[in-house]
């Protein structure tokens, strides 16, 4: 019981004691002097590469829209692929429900066997 007495009053002088204390200089903040850091300070790796890329202005991973296209023999719908054939999947129509499926080799431009519509493979190498 004396053990439990001693151990109550020791907690309690200490609490009072660091209740009392100045804060100490050795404390930190959450936010160091700049601030929080931001994405592109703390990015690493793989995530540092594709943000640079994207600040260049290049499209690492094909995630912007493509350009529009004629889809004639001369100015061919442009396909990347990182290997040399590719499945490509054609709405020959804009209200079309049925997607015309065919392969698409590298090489030279190749016709949808349905509108006619031309394609063109071009290799596309991976940013890592």
């Amino acid at each position: 019981m004396a053990a439990r007495l001693f151990l109550r009053a020791s907690c309690n002088a200490v609490r009072l004691a660091s209740a009392n204390a100045a804060p100490r200089a050795s404390q930190r903040a959450i936010a160091t002097e700049k601030g929080i850091p931001t994405d592109d300070e703390q990015a690493t790796g793989l995530e540092r590469r594709s943000l640079q890329a994207l600040k260049k202005g290049q499209d690492p991973f094909s995630i912007f829209r493509p350009k529009t296209y004629t889809g004639t023999k001369e100015d061919p719908h442009i396909v990347p692929c990182i290997g040399n054939k590719r499945l490509v999947g054609c709405l020959c129509e804009e209200d079309n429900t049925a997607i015309v499926w065919f392969w698409l080799h590298e090489g030279n431009a190749q016709r949808c066997p349905s509108c006619g519509s031309h394609y063109k493979l071009i290799h596309h190498d991976l940013p890592h």
